[in-house]
């Protein structure tokens, strides 16, 4: 059987800091990302199932990606664990504010490692992640592919 890519498209708002950058994204700021998530498999062959010729129901993945991804980080903020931003995590979060505190530098490089391993651990074992694209914005984003990483 041939193998098909099905790519579902997701969007949150999030802010970040990048603790010790030398640029504007030093200070808190937030971009509206957009994340392309690709899954590679073959279609589904039984007459009897229920999603004959899907290779994943579109409802499925999107159930993976807003628990893993999109439910935890929309507008939240995202800091280095290991940076003085702590403080002002704890602040925020003591006045009620959505904080994650990452073990990484939030860059949409790191982000988008951290996303590909939340997602490969909750996808069904007839499927494979092909590839994540993060757009920061309209012009820039990070990506990540299965076959740069083998």
């Amino acid at each position: 059987m041939e193998k098909i890519r099905v790519t579902k498209e997701f969007t949150f708002e999030t802010g970040h800091a990048l603790y010790g950058y030398d640029g504007k994204c030093r200070n808190v700021h937030g971009h509206s990302y957009k994340l392309s998530v690709t899954v590679i498999g073959e279609p589904i062959t039984d007459q009897d199932h229920v999603k004959l010729g899907m290779v994943i129901d579109f409802g499925d993945l999107k159930k993976i990606v807003k628990e893993e991804v999109v439910d935890p980080f929309d507008h939240a903020t995202v800091f280095n664990k290991n940076s003085p931003h702590i403080e002002l995590a704890n602040e925020l979060e003591s006045r009620g504010h959505k904080v994650i505190l990452a073990g990484y530098q939030p860059t949409s490089e790191n982000m988008v490692l951290d996303f590909a391993s939340k997602i490969k651990k909750r996808l069904p074992g007839n499927l494979s992640l092909h590839s994540l694209q993060l757009r920061e914005t309209d012009t820039a984003y990070a990506e990540w592919y299965a076959s740069d990483n083998a």
